[in-house]
């Protein structure tokens, strides 16, 4: 059968010329409806075990509304359980998927679809993600106050890591074909085809490329084509709509920008604090779990908005009115419950939490300006919308898609002014204050630019050595020859008194003449000297140094402190250079 497609395929190829790209774009619609599946399923799974759990399904609010107290503490708990043993199933079974080498030379494979994509060749291990996709079923139906998009986007990716390994690609087109699944997830779990395809071009790719970000378009388009052919299916968020803003209130929403890149980063460090709290308890896996559970449970005795990703909350804080004090004890309460779920090991989602804390610091700043400025300011909706927006730019620390994103859920041309300047705002702020994004990758790529940048500005003086090999101008032969024996250099230094360089001498100079048996008993260092040797100096650019070393053939050069002042500074190795010119450019 594997083989017929193949033939199919290359048949196909032929007689319709198709390139590589027209063929990606064909596999991408492809994976389009397949991640779109993969994303329905997970919704049906969810609702089968909430009607199992409780007798009904919908909103997870409503549901722990309905419940007695004692079930809304224990039923989290046990939920929770269930999904720890569960990821001890995932655990046992990543070795078995190859998610370490077994021998040097083997790539190891990722479970996370960002690794798969950004450092790793595209193949995902489809045990271990059913299981953490189980586990994440189970968090998340019991109440668990965590996102559901998190292994929304995992099962596409995971089903295009499959179509391509099915079809046997190379792995620059497995990873962009996982990527495409990537983005049919995030557009089918919030109907937002163009955030979902800047979403992977700006997180996981990190670089916008017309030969990737077309599949990507298509493969999210076509999955919110698909997605809408199913009933029932609605955007999680009714957004209302936005009033215009103009004159000084724009620059309330530059305030707002500013408070949410502050606020981002400290909310992603406290869910690394609660991870490693929990990590201290010793505790089994399930017991973690449960305790996570236990403790959103307990909350939502008196605060049942607690439960769940946040949809029906935040949908009504858009509609009605919030007093500031049942926005504060909401914050508050649901901050620590999705922190001891995230924190407790559970599988999911923090993407819609974040938009929940937007939400409801928008809709809290909103209710302040109001306060001090009744009727210059729009209500507090208004700032919960773009508040929304500007705390996922500041915890993504990815603009454009946390823009878009929101600008698709209110298609709204009045929301873009303030919606820009506060993420931009927000994203620059969380990068100047915090360490933290909620993707790795992002660091990681925000490590390596801050290096580029910082290698540009590297003069020589931060990668000079001491010059060992050093000689006066009176030294013997049998005395340079002791230093050439001694370290494995072309090149002996020589100075005088003071320490002023005067030159080079040459080990194939002093070679020569000891080969010929020549009389070298009154030579000094001075009878080789070299003085028209190439010197750097403390304050040169790399590149300035890099033409130095291209012109001599030698694995070091002399540094100098100056051309009027030439005192031995140390030494440059070509290897140091190299090297922090390739961390500067390393596409060469």
């Amino acid at each position: 059968m594997l083989s017929f497609l193949l033939k199919l395929r290359t048949r196909a190829r032929d007689l319709f010329r198709l390139s590589d790209a027209h063929t990606m774009l064909i596999w991408s619609v492809i994976v389009g409806v397949a991640g779109a599946f993969a994303t329905v399923l997970f919704r049906e799974g969810i609702a089968h075990l909430q009607i199992l759990f409780t007798g009904s399904e919908g909103s997870f609010v409503e549901m722990a509304r309905r419940l007695p107290w004692h079930t809304r503490i224990w039923l989290p708990a046990a939920g929770g359980f269930i999904a720890g043993c569960l990821l001890l199933m995932a655990r046992r079974d990543a070795p078995a998927a190859g998610s370490k080498p077994n021998k040097p030379g083997d790539k190891p494979i990722h479970t996370d679809y960002v690794e798969a994509v950004a450092i790793g060749d595209g193949v995902m291990p489809v045990g271990t993600s059913l299981w953490r996709s189980a586990s994440s079923l189970f968090t998340i139906a019991s109440g668990g106050s965590i996102g559901r998009e998190g292994p929304m986007v995992q099962l596409a990716a995971l089903a295009a890591s499959l179509i391509g390994r099915w079809v046997h690609f190379d792995p620059q087109r497995l990873r962009l074909l996982v990527a495409c699944g990537a983005a049919a997830g995030i557009t089918s779990a919030y109907n937002a085809p163009i955030a979902g395809a800047f979403f992977v071009t700006e997180i996981v790719l990190g670089a916008i490329v017309m030969e990737s970000f077309g599949p990507i378009v298509v493969a999210s388009v076509v999955a919110n084509i698909t997605m809408r052919e199913f009933a029932g299916y609605k955007p999680p968020y009714e957004m209302p709509v936005f009033p215009p803003v103009t004159g000084v209130e724009v620059l309330l929403f530059v305030a707002l920008g500013i408070l949410c890149g502050v606020l981002a980063p400290r909310f992603l460090a406290l869910l690394d604090v609660t991870k490693a709290g929990f990590g201290r308890l010793k505790l089994p896996l399930p017991a973690r779990l449960a305790l996570g559970g236990l403790v959103c449970g307990v909350l939502s005795v008196w605060t049942p908005e607690v439960w769940g990703n946040g949809y029906s909350v935040v949908n009504s804080i858009l509609h009605s009115p919030w007093t500031w004090t049942a926005l504060a004890t909401v914050l508050v309460f649901k901050l620590i419950a999705t922190a001891a779920t995230v924190g407790s090991g559970a599988v999911g989602g923090v993407f819609t939490p974040t938009l929940f804390m937007g939400a409801v610091v928008g809709c809290l700043f909103g209710h302040g300006m109001n306060a001090f400025w009744p009727h210059g300011t729009s209500a507090p909706f208004a700032y919960a919308m773009v508040g929304m927006g500007a705390f996922l730019a500041g915890a993504t620390q990815a603009p454009l898609m946390a823009i878009l994103m929101i600008f698709e859920m209110t298609l709204s041309y009045q929301v873009v002014l303030p919606l820009m300047l506060s993420c931009v705002v927000a994203y620059f702020v969380a990068r100047a204050t915090g360490t933290k994004s909620m993707y790795e990758i992002t660091l990681h790529r925000n490590r390596e630019e801050a290096e580029r940048l910082r290698l540009r500005a590297t003069q020589m003086r931060e990668l000079v050595r001491p010059a060992d090999t050093v000689v006066r101008a009176d030294a013997t032969v049998q005395e340079m020859t002791r230093v050439f024996l001694e370290y494995p250099v072309k090149y002996l230094y020589v100075t005088d008194d003071t320490g002023r360089f005067l030159g080079a001498v040459a080990l194939a100079d002093i070679t020569n003449d000891l080969l010929q048996k020549r009389d070298t008993s009154n030579k000094h260092a001075c009878d080789y000297l070299k003085a028209s040797f190439d010197v750097l100096t403390p304050d040169m650019p790399l590149a300035v140094a890099l033409q130095h070393f291209m012109s001599f053939q030698g694995e070091r050069l002399p540094v100098i402190e100056s051309a009027q002042q030439p005192r031995l500074a140390g030494v440059v190795y070509k290897t140091s250079l190299l090297d922090a010119y390739q961390r500067m450019n390393p596409e060469r």
